[in-house]
């Protein structure tokens, strides 16, 4: 295994077999060239080097993939799938740049600015009955139009980073 920290240009550099979870917290630019098995989550820069093979549920900032992707992939600003990606699963980005050459065998469902409870369901991959509970308690912020209830993807990622999900 062999992590390299570059100094110069602040990127982690993975080129390694690796299973589990990696989390981070903090922002960091991040390039992962080996496999890769379990769940990323990452704020910054997300790169899937094109000799990169990753199963996984993904979840990022800024996600450029190069290499082959097996699973959910959400980037909260942008996706960019490199002429040598292969994407296999679904993708939730806010933005997508596909070039040509890239293969995406799956579904792409755009994050708006505005989720209704459903799609909060599935952005925070929460049961929906919990979502409701939370609305209605006042615990997740929330705009109601009439009977509707509307959540801001922004309002709703300070709050999941505040440590206040559930609460």
């Amino acid at each position: 295994m062999a992590f390299k920290k570059k100094t110069d240009d602040k990127i982690l550099d993975v080129d390694a077999s690796m299973q589990g979870t990696l989390n981070f917290k903090d922002p960091v630019n991040l390039r992962i060239n080996g496999k890769f098995e379990g769940i990323l989550e990452a704020k910054g820069n997300l790169t899937i080097g094109s000799t990169a093979t990753v199963i996984a549920d993904i979840l990022g900032e800024n996600i450029i993939v190069g290499g082959r992707v097996k699973g959910k992939i959400t980037a909260k600003e942008r996706l960019t799938l490199l002429p040598t990606a292969i994407i296999e699963g679904e993708i939730f980005p806010a933005k997508l740049n596909v070039t040509e050459g890239a293969i995406l065998e799956g579904r792409c469902h755009m994050l708006r600015d505005f989720l209704n409870v459903e799609e909060l369901s599935r952005y925070l991959d929460v049961d929906l009955n919990s979502i409701l509970d939370w609305a209605n308690a006042g615990k997740v912020p929330a705009l109601r139009e009439g009977n509707d209830l509307k959540f801001e993807r922004k309002a709703i990622d300070s709050w999941v980073a505040s440590g206040r999900i559930g609460k």
